[in-house]
């Protein structure tokens, strides 16, 4: 009798519980029978772990029965951008009302000569920053209804409103009450407590203290949005190569279809008649689709040959301690051919050789390499229950994502095996005549199931989905977070010009031009650009860096990456404050001198 295995890890159970039931309990009840059936001289512990099933979508990855973070990091990873964003708007508004000050510090004055108390002016600022938070959350409510059909477009979801959700209403009140507080925080304490004395005398002048920290402000919101940017550029980057990098095989022009049905017994009639239909260059089958070809099997992971006792998989000159995490598929004789794969060494499987389906293996360079095999052609390989010798070398091919690095891959013929895939070549530029010629066959060889094929490219560029997504958020992300950014650096300079109008007007009786004034106002404010690039730089660098660790193919962190971003930033701050110090550089120097 064959010993049962408790513990393989390849497979999701979902459970039904009685509604009175305690997970953790479960858990643990689970996790000791599991114990007990546990083979004593297998030194790995297996143990599972329970998840309401509601929340498999965010954590989708399991580690030894445990969720993982999955997709809930890119939950955590946009809220963090929302929230910068949210606090670059913030810093913009304290940045504004400043550049405003000179004239609310007058109406300030007046209040508190005819007896306002600085707690009520105090409360007059955040009243009127709150009223503008709450102006704003409705015009953000109606862009959202407005733009939720193009979101739900782009990233595939079906996402609605939840109006009817009392919580809901709850964070968006908390949430416009903190924005209206924590923008209107620094204008309501500053300019409450400014002396009226000074104020209606007109010698407001601001300490240097208040004006570094509306510059920090600046440099703050311009480090976020450069570090934006340079996420943007890596992430759109990584995507484009992993979208388009050579995967060792071509995947353009194929499809594939489940076998199930008739096809399982009439697969060889199926093969014979399509290949003779227009448009189809050639059909075999695979016991998984290639893009996600085959679990890993390792020979210490407690799948053992039961009949035997012996390991798995077993190859000539085994060390005894070596151990290989193999990706194993079974195949048509056609295989190699149909996907254009590269025989670095040996030959390919062929119905010329009689014993091909019976003990022929044709592993990959990679297989090669961690075997420790050398001259492996002709060498015995023992692969459950079924010894052969391996008769090619494939070079290399990606039969998963770029997250994964290529897997020792052993294959064998099974021409008649009962699960898996049939794969079909289409001829270039006749998709719709071939599709309409394997619909006929399938109608007619397996006429109880419908007509369901995947383009093989296709569902490889659907592995690539999350990221795909990330980077047009990111994109739109970054474009936000540098409008901003360059309202708040708008603020400053308004702020600058307003405070320096007389010392204007005088440089330009005394002779300075256009270009002199702009100069002057414009190379102060872009030096606060260039440090928040030397801040962004190094912290979205790492991060980056920690991004593209989950990839086992990805791109360099070179330094133009870097160089593009800050010389985006610096242009676009540039225009920004080429705007403003314009318009302050060509006023009549008789009505800036003339400014009380």
């Amino acid at each position: 009798m064959k010993q049962l295995d408790w513990a393989s890890p390849v497979v999701l159970t979902t459970l039904q519980l009685d509604e009175s039931a305690n997970l953790s309990q479960l858990e643990a009840k689970l996790n000791r029978f599991l114990e007990s059936k546990r083979n004593k001289n297998d030194p790995e512990i297996i143990t599972v772990g329970l998840k309401p099933f509601g929340e498999k979508y965010l954590n989708s990855t399991f580690v030894n029965g445990k969720p993982e973070e999955g997709r809930r990091v890119y939950v955590k990873i946009f809220t963090g951008v929302a929230i910068f964003i949210l606090i670059i708007a913030c810093i913009n508004f304290m940045n504004l009302a400043t550049a405003r000050s000179v004239k609310r510090a007058k109406e300030v004055g007046v209040r508190k000569v005819i007896g306002s108390s600085r707690f009520s002016l105090i409360g007059q600022f955040f009243g009127e920053s709150t009223l503008l938070s709450f102006f704003a959350l409705m015009l953000s409510m109606l862009l959202i209804q407005l733009l939720l059909p193009s979101f739900n477009s782009l990233t595939g979801k079906q996402i609605a409103s939840p109006f009817t959700v009392s919580s809901y209403w709850v964070v968006l009140i908390g949430l416009m009450l903190a924005t209206g507080f924590v923008a209107g925080s620094y204008p309501a304490l500053y300019l409450s407590s400014l002396k009226p004395v000074r104020i209606l005398k007109g010698t407001l002048r601001f300490t240097n203290p208040s004006i570094w920290f509306r510059k920090g402000l600046v440099v703050f919101q311009f480090a976020l949005s450069i570090a934006l940017l340079i996420a943007t550029v890596v992430i759109s980057n990584q995507t484009y190569f992993v979208q388009n990098k050579n995967l060792g095989y071509d995947r353009d022009n194929l499809i594939y279809l489940t076998l199930e049905g008739e096809f399982i017994p009439k697969y060889s009639l199926f093969k014979e008649r399509a290949m003779k239909m227009p448009g189809v260059v050639m059909v075999d089958r695979s016991s998984e689709a290639p893009h996600a070809m085959g679990f890993v099997v390792d020979e210490n992971d407690g799948l053992k040959n039961t009949d035997t006792g012996d390991d798995a998989i077993k190859w000539e000159g085994k060390e005894k301690n070596a151990s290989v995490g193999f990706k194993p598929a079974s195949v048509g004789f056609d295989f190699v051919k149909i996907m254009n794969l590269k025989v670095a060494e040996g030959r390919d499987f062929s119905k010329s050789f009689a014993t091909d389906s019976a003990d022929a293996f044709m592993i990959n360079e990679e297989a090669v390499k961690q075997m420790g095999m050398k001259d492996p052609i002709g060498k015995w390989i023992s692969a459950w229950n079924k010894k052969g010798h391996v008769i090619g070398i494939l070079k290399d091919y990606h039969t998963n994502t770029m997250r994964e690095p290529i897997k020792p891959l052993i294959i064998d013929v099974k021409e008649y095996e009962v699960f898996g895939v049939i794969i079909v070549r289409l001829e270039p530029g006749k998709t719709k005549e071939a599709l309409a010629s394997v619909e006929k066959v399938c109608k007619e060889i397996n006429p109880n199931y419908p007509f369901a094929f995947q383009f093989l490219d296709q569902e490889y560029d659907k592995l690539y989905r999350n990221e795909k997504v990330i980077t047009k958020l990111t994109n739109t992300f970054a474009v936000l977070g540098m409008v901003i950014s360059c309202l708040g650096l708008l603020g400053l300079v308004m702020f600058a010009a307003e405070q320096r109008t007389k010392e204007i007007g005088i440089r330009k009786v005394l002779g300075a031009t256009v270009a002199n004034i702009v100069n002057l106002l414009s190379k102060e404010f872009l030096s606060l650009v260039l440090i928040s690039f030397l801040i962004a730089a190094p912290i979205a660098g790492y991060f980056m860096y920690q991004w593209l660790e989950g990839f086992a193919y990805k791109i360099e962190l070179s330094w133009w990456i870097f160089a593009l971003a800050g010389a985006a930033a610096i242009t676009i701050a540039l225009i920004t404050v080429s705007v403003q110090a314009i318009q302050s550089a060509v006023v009549n120097p008789v009505k800036s001198l003339k400014v009380e």
